[in-house]
């Protein structure tokens, strides 16, 4: 059994064929469609975060809003860029959004990808320190982020408050409790992986790892998948982690299927550059039911994962999208022994 849900990119365009030409179209279509997912019987419903793009950058009253139009499927994000954050409004954001879906918040977080404009963390108003890099900074961010989800006072209240306050220290409000265990880390290389679990963060692997040893990328995610859960037993945390793994995966089922992913030329995995460094990227999978089935048996990382993390072309439309997951939940997770 795995968990399955759909990540959105929430791209607008434009564009010959887009039905998402809007910033307006994507937030409302990316409500739709979590509706109609968890209808079907699907997981999670997770958004991309991406700052200066066409493209989902605000997630938390996008989650709101889901949470409340929805009431079982898990809502999260892969990933909020950490370098962009005010720890504790994230925090005040986070735990309303949890609490008006009712615990349903998988909030995944990192350091970010490489950005749309240079340095853009520092229109938000946030520079590293002397002696600091951006990815430590980003971890600067989560590391207090983390502190003040757990619920813990630390702000000395005013002697002479507009509202009474309970006693001690204040917490930031409003809290959810729980929220703290659901909160992962994007990982991009197995290092990173096992820095995760030091932390107790559940992990977060997509279809791009920013290194290569030369073996398959589902061999290698795998691999990072293992030191995670090796570094985590060695940390003695006292719950269970989770993990889940990011694929484009469509089942040609009819015409439009084949129209739309039947010629695509991206089956194997690719290596090239990311922020100068030599990173591999891996494969998408389009076919027939029973032969995407076969292919699927295969991957080592999705097999170690317990969540599994659909992409979608979210401008072709809501019903479209649903159509891709309902292909997927129907036509070849039972054979997989996912359902």
């Amino acid at each position: 059994m795995k968990n399955i849900g759909f990540l959105s990119f929430g791209h607008w365009s434009s564009g010959p064929g887009s039905q998402t030409r809007t910033a307006a179209d994507t937030l409302l279509q990316s409500i739709d469609l979590a509706v109609a997912a968890e209808e079907l019987g699907a997981d999670g419903a997770y958004f991309r975060v991406h700052h200066f793009a066409r493209q989902l950058g605000s997630p938390f009253p996008l989650l709101a809003a889901v949470g409340a139009r929805t009431s079982s499927i898990e809502i999260g994000t892969g990933v909020i860029d950490m370098r962009y954050e005010n720890p504790l409004y994230m925090a005040e954001d986070a735990g309303a959004a949890d609490l008006i879906s009712g615990g349903r918040l998988q909030l995944g977080i990192s350091r970010g990808s490489p950005e749309q404009v240079i340095e853009g963390y520092k229109y938000f108003g946030y520079a590293p320190a002397e002696g600091e890099t951006d990815a430590d900074m980003a971890r600067r961010h989560t590391e207090v982020f983390l502190k003040v989800i757990e619920g813990g006072g630390f702000a000395e209240p005013n002697p002479q408050p507009m509202f009474p306050n309970p006693p001690g220290l204040l917490r930031i409000e409003p809290h959810s409790p729980g929220l703290r265990n659901r909160i992962w880390w994007g990982a991009g290389t197995r290092a990173t992986a096992e820095w995760t679990a030091r932390q107790g963060m559940n992990l977060m692997s997509s279809t791009l790892l920013t290194e290569d040893t030369g073996v398959p990328f589902h061999q290698l995610q795998a691999e990072q998948i293992q030191r995670f859960r090796d570094t985590w037993k060695e940390a003695g945390h006292d719950w269970e982690p989770r993990v889940s793994v990011s694929r484009s995966i469509f089942a040609l089922t009819n015409d439009t299927d084949r129209a739309y992913f039947g010629l695509r030329g991206d089956d194997q995995d690719q290596v090239g550059i990311i922020d100068n460094t030599r990173s591999r990227f891996g494969r998408s999978y389009a076919d027939e039911p029973d032969k995407l089935i076969e292919q699927l048996r295969e991957d080592e990382a999705i097999a170690a994962a317990d969540t599994l993390l659909l992409t979608v072309p979210n401008q072709l439309g809501v019903d479209y999208n649903a159509h891709v997951i309902e292909s997927i939940l129907k036509e070849v997770a039972p054979a997989l022994g996912w359902r």
